[in-house]
């Protein structure tokens, strides 16, 4: 009861449960600005959460819109036909959106390592190592890239590390070995599952890409709170 009347002393608003829980490091999350790459299956979810937690800054990168197979997974996929990044954009007012292929163009003329955190949530091969060619040069933990979440049914699978150390999935198999080709000592966390895959054609369940999104928005907010506790210490 106590905890409810200093909610409604200092005025409620959409933070106040994350006030609640991240403390001080509510204000290091709202000075925080981050590029999320692909707002499909695993990106929408963390938009999501990262929006509602109180990221100050937030760019999403697509090139592609809704078609209807998108609707069991991707959040604003109810608006088939248009361009993912600005329905996501009408949903989430702030968030800043970027209709792009990613590509070396792309990369060329926007500086992404600007960004606190670079979120990679696409399923492109080689995009994925055009950006990991760049964002690699970030502090473990600020470049974050999911791997394959398809085929899968089991969310409880998921682990977070080392792309190296990365076992069990073919598309993070394939991304290592991408990478081989410029470094094999890139410190690079991945979101992974070793689950075995449930169906041979691109199946997916929004209860593990959902997850994979949702992981990478905690590994973010924790790796924020974790550096500002450093910070004040």
């Amino acid at each position: 009861m106590s905890e409810i009347l200093t909610n409604k002393a200092v005025g409620e608003d959409r933070f106040t449960r994350s006030r609640i829980l991240f403390g001080e490091g509510f204000r290091a999350l709202q000075r925080t600005r981050v590029i999320l790459f692909g707002v499909g299956g695993v990106g929408s979810f963390a938009l999501d959460c990262l929006y509602r937690s109180g990221i100050g800054e937030i760019t999403i990168v697509d090139s592609d819109s809704f078609d209807v197979t998108n609707q069991n997974r991707q959040i604003g996929s109810e608006c088939v036909g248009e361009p993912k990044v600005k329905v996501l954009a009408r949903k989430y007012p702030g968030v800043i959106a970027l209709r792009r292929r990613v590509d070396e163009e792309f990369l060329r003329t926007h500086d992404i390592l600007g960004y606190d955190y670079i979120i990679d949530a696409i399923d492109d091969i080689p995009a994925k190592v055009a950006i990991a060619r760049i964002a690699s040069q970030k502090p473990y933990g600020r470049y974050i890239v999911s791997t394959g979440s398809a085929k899968k049914l089991d969310p409880t699978r998921i682990q977070v590390a080392n792309v190296w150390k990365s076992y069990g999935d073919k598309f993070a198999r394939k991304f290592r070995e991408n990478l081989k080709k410029f470094t094999r000592t890139a410190k690079i966390k991945v979101v992974f599952s070793p689950e075995e895959p449930k169906c041979k054609a691109l199946g997916s369940f929004s209860a593990v890409t959902g997850s994979f999104g949702l992981v990478i928005a905690s590994e973010v907010v924790r790796d924020i709170l974790q550096g500002e506790n450093y910070a004040h210490k």
